[in-house]
């Protein structure tokens, strides 16, 4: 009964809208990001691409533009889709949007569900989960996704910590409202970290769980994942909130109804990588667009448009995209990386050598950690 699986209401008509919705540049520069991470690591013969919770699927379509425009490049490289989608109604809206509609249901011993293939010639496959994922040389990507993965509440009191639970008003009986847990519970002992300095935390488990995957199959086969979501690097407290109608929304009312949303802990994702994997990031999307030639692209789109309409259309586009008071600051840019991508060769053992690793296009050359 969740609102993903029945609902999930993306775009103009719906709840929220998304980057991908609003400008065609933002996918494009994404696509334009990958094709650079596999040409700095050697042009691999084959990559799948992966994207976690797709949408519509207008993300994954301006990348396949991308690469059907750099088709040259790509000519000696075997091209993969991979899309983990747990709705049934988003991944229909997926395959209309991606392969208009010529899709086939996969027989259920096959790890993949539906199949086919993109109206520029690429296979796509469709999955309940990252696991069902075949391993091999991959570009993974979450684009607000990690926001919508289920959090738990704690608040730190007198007596310790303790758990936010929700619970069903007396006064009200069919009302919900939040409580705190009268003792510790199992979350608060496993999920609070020790070092801890807010007084109130959201941690999603999930979100750890699927990050420590991405970063183990990065170590093992190489490729890198891009995760963008608003969110913050541990020091955001009370996050927790539900979009309706492009409407803040309370979180208890009409369960299932609303989009429900938590603020992303990079700095959790970068714990949970457990050093397996470099992570870059968090920067703000506008930095990272900008690194990666928005102004530029921009600058083509304006000049290929004839009417008034479009040009205002593109302008208007690029002020939600980069303006920080709109989604340009609230939202970030974080990657998983192997360490053999980053790392120097050795200078001292071959001060001659000049062969410095191609910088990581749309972040500093500041931002490793």
């Amino acid at each position: 009964q969740g609102y993903y699986t029945r609902r999930g209401g993306i775009g103009e008509s719906g709840d929220f809208v998304t980057s991908p919705e609003i400008s065609q540049v933002f996918g494009e520069l994404i696509g334009i990001w990958y094709i650079s991470e596999w040409i700095a690591t050697g042009k691999p013969k084959a990559f799948q691409l992966v994207e976690l919770g797709p949408g519509r699927g207008t993300l994954t379509d301006d990348i396949l533009r991308v690469f059907n425009q750099l088709a040259s490049l790509l000519s000696k490289c075997d091209v993969s889709i991979h899309l983990v989608e747990v709705s049934p109604k988003l991944s229909e809206t997926q395959a209309l949007m991606l392969t208009g509609g010529k899709v086939q249901s996969n027989p259920e011993d096959k790890s993949a569900y539906m199949k086919g293939i993109s109206k520029t010639g690429i296979p796509i496959f469709w999955y309940r989960d990252i696991q069902d994922v075949p391993p091999g040389y991959s570009f993974y990507l979450a684009h607000e996704f990690f926001d919508a993965l289920p959090i738990h509440k704690f608040q730190r009191t007198e007596k310790g910590w303790r758990e936010v639970l929700v619970d069903i008003d007396p006064e009200v009986p069919d009302q919900l409202r939040f409580v705190l847990s009268p003792s510790s519970t199992p979350a608060t002992e496993n999920f609070i970290q020790p070092e801890e300095r807010r007084d109130h935390v959201e941690v999603c488990p999930e979100a750890g769980v699927i990050i420590q995957r991405l970063a183990c199959r990065i170590e093992k086969d190489g490729g890198a994942a891009l995760v963008a979501d608003y969110g913050h690097d541990g020091t955001k407290t009370d996050t927790f909130r539900g979009f309706r109608n492009h409407k803040l929304h309370d979180v208890l009312s009409a369960p299932g109804t609303a989009d429900l949303t938590a603020d992303v802990d990079f700095s959790y994702l970068r714990k949970m990588t457990q050093g397996r994997t470099a992570t870059l990031g968090p920067i703000k999307q506008r930095e990272f667009l900008k690194n990666m030639g928005i102004d530029l692209r921009l600058q083509v789109l304006l000049q290929n448009s004839c009417d008034s309409a479009t040009h205002q259309q593109l302008l208007h586009s690029y002020d939600m995209l980069m303006n920080p008071e709109k989604m340009g600051d609230c939202f970030n840019f974080f990657a998983l990386l192997p360490h053999h991508r980053l790392e120097q060769p050795d200078r001292k053992r071959k001060p001659e050598s000049k062969s410095a690793l191609p910088p990581v296009a749309g972040f500093g050359e500041l931002l490793l950690q």
